[in-house]
């Protein structure tokens, strides 16, 4: 299948183009600003799919927001009638379509133009009226406050914030193309307009707040709950605007002579993880807890737990090596230590059910 995209160096074009790459049945062709009307003509009398995403939204001329929405719109319309064949068309339109100012005024006229391709020749068309689409590689300090928020946190830069309780809608990238390959693969029946699941809204500074979360969580090592919904798109955007000598953040090392310990990651609800290592012979532990728990991977050497019961006195001793991965746990009310009884350094992951807090430790020494 011969799929064209319009507006392909685009945001979104950007990320569409990605994502078709990846699929062994799909050809692209695409237009973009510079081309010629007449090689959009050629390239719509090949394509079996259009995405149209081609469009004007920061003119230098009041006069571009016709030419480079309603007119080119028009154009490419004009183009499916002239090639004869039944060839589907996305198209991205806007919220600002709602609204009578010049770009919105120019959206609707071009989602005109395809109301009316669709009434003459029964041409398939998906109009949708997006909100502010995020995700990576959007353009910073452009029309989109989280890229520009997002660029500007990334590289220690102010941002303006003029109404902080101001609420925009947004929408995610990864869901916009989902929806759109959805639309390609099916040909669901034309409706008036499609929409993209799930959108979200929050205040501009709530998201200022999240992103600058986001940026202290390397120093802090605290991570948010990033595993899903908004905060999960919007952290996977906001690091894509690192650069690449940004990719990586120190940690710190506690070093002494039985070997190092440093932690890695916190988390508000789920603990923290870390690792230490420790030289052969070398003894670490010997102490218990009330209610934190942990979880002990050794990823190299080999290793004795040594347990007892700080009640009943009761012991139990288990070893275990990298060489058949395994998680042993620390159990409250059971003193614990690990010895190194291998050759060679030992480096075990380890994993706390809470952050450690100096404060109120939970951490009594107690011998095994």
């Amino acid at each position: 299948m011969k799929v064209l995209v319009t507006g392909a160096n685009g945001f979104i074009g950007k990320n569409l183009l990605a994502h078709l790459r990846e699929r062994a049945d799909v050809e692209t062709l695409t237009f973009q600003r510079p081309d010629s009307l007449s090689s959009l003509v050629e390239k719509v009398a090949e394509a079996d799919f259009i995405f149209h995403l081609a469009g004007i939204n920061r003119p230098e001329t009041e006069v571009e927001f016709k030419e480079g929405n309603a007119d080119l719109t028009l154009a490419l319309c004009n183009a499916v009638r002239a090639s004869g064949r039944s060839v589907p068309i996305v198209y991205t339109s806007s919220i600002q379509a709602e609204r009578d100012n010049l770009y919105g005024t120019s959206k609707r006229l071009a989602e005109v133009a395809l109301r009316e391709l669709t009434v003459a020749t029964s041409v398939a068309t998906y109009i949708y009226r997006l909100p502010n689409v995020f995700g990576k590689w959007c353009r910073p300090n452009y029309n989109s406050a989280v890229a520009t928020f997002c660029h500007n946190i990334a590289h220690d830069l102010p941002i303006q914030i003029n109404d902080p309780s101001a609420e925009i809608q947004l929408v995610y990238v990864d869901d916009v193309i989902a929806d759109f390959l959805r639309v390609m693969d099916q040909r669901p029946s034309s409706e008036e307009y499609q929409e993209v699941r799930p959108t979200y809204r929050i205040t501009v500074g709530d998201l200022a707040q999240r992103l600058q979360t986001f940026k202290d969580s390397r120093k802090s090592l605290v991570t948010e709950p990033v595993g899903n919904g908004l905060t999960r798109a919007l952290y996977s955007t906001f690091i894509t605007y690192f650069t690449p000598e940004r990719f990586s953040y120190a940690l710190t090392k506690h070093e002494d002579p039985r070997g190092v310990f440093v932690e890695m990651l916190k988390t508000h609800d789920s603990g923290q993880f870390s690792y230490f290592t420790a030289h052969p012979g070398v003894t670490r532990g010997g102490h218990y807890h009330h209610t934190k728990t942990e979880k002990f991977l050794v990823i190299k050497g080999e290793a004795r737990f040594r347990f007892r019961h700080v009640d009943t006195g009761a012991t139990h001793e288990y070893s275990t090596s990298a060489n058949s991965p395994e998680v042993v746990e620390t159990i409250p009310g059971w003193s614990h230590d690990i010895t190194n009884i291998g050759d060679e350094e030992m480096i075990v992951m380890l994993w706390a059910n809470e952050i450690f807090d100096r404060q109120h430790p939970d951490t009594i020494t107690y011998k095994v």
